[in-house]
Parts: structure tokens; sequence; C-alpha cells
């Protein structure tokens, strides 16, 4: 793991390309948003606080689930909430909006949410495999 000696945030790869910019205000990114937005994304949070220590980085354009390194992120959308994790490996869903290979063990999954109730098992188990995945790059 390497920290940013300019804004101090860790990053899984040693001079990891990022922009240094301070944290927002995480109520920020839900103004103007429907009231289910922030319902959807507090219940992810929930879900993925019962796996382990993680830190939600409210960043300019997106919020970003972190541990060890970045292996999900939301963005707000006036009545669904945008995001994806980022898995070992591809896998298939017709709830993934898109998929995108990185590199070797860096598959980005796309989707949406538009209510609490999709925070199902599926999309629990997603974010049980992209933290596990996350969590090899915490050291100590």
């Amino acid at each position: 793991m390497w920290v940013c000696v300019r804004c101090g945030r860790d990053f899984a790869n040693r001079n990891q390309t990022h922009t240094c910019a301070p944290l927002h205000e995480l109520d920020d990114h839900f103004a103007g948003k429907a009231v289910v937005v922030r319902e959807t994304f507090d219940r992810v949070v929930e879900e993925v606080r019962r796996l382990g220590p993680v830190d939600v980085l409210s960043e300019k354009t997106r919020i970003a689930l972190h541990h060890g390194m970045s292996f999900a992120a939301f963005v707000p959308r006036k009545n669904w909430l945008d995001g994806h994790v980022v898995l070992a490996e591809r896998l298939e869903s017709p709830r993934f909006r898109r998929i995108d290979v990185y590199s070797v063990g860096n598959v980005v999954h796309v989707f949406r949410l538009a209510d609490p109730v999709e925070v199902d098992a599926e999309f629990v188990a997603w974010l049980v495999t992209a933290y596990r995945k996350a969590a090899r790059h915490v050291t100590g």
C-alpha cells in the first residue's frame, strides 16, 4: 500500500495516478435527489460495514468505498444511484449495465440501483467479493 505525501490518501499501488483534492460533504451528493437515492446508498453502506472497516470517501464527482483500495463507487442521480464494483474477474449478470476490463485482476462492473430492496443477496455477494479483493491490499 502507498500513501500520497501530498493528500494523505492511501492507494493500492505506489505513485498511483490520482487527483490530490479535499473530500467533500457526503450530504452534498444527495442535495436535490429523491430521498430513495440516499436510502439506497445508506443500505449499501450498512451492508459493507458488516464486512469490516471501510472508508466512505466523498470525492468531487463520486463516493468511493475504500479498504486498501477503492472497491466500489457511486454517483447519486436524481432518482437512482449509479455505481460500480471492482472484481478480479468478469462476472455475468443481467443487472450489469457494462463491464470494463482495466487490467488483469481489475474488472469494473457497472450497475444502477433505484431502491434499497435492490441491495439483495446477489448485490451483497458482489460487495463481499469486491471488499475481499480490496482487503488484499491492506497491510498489517
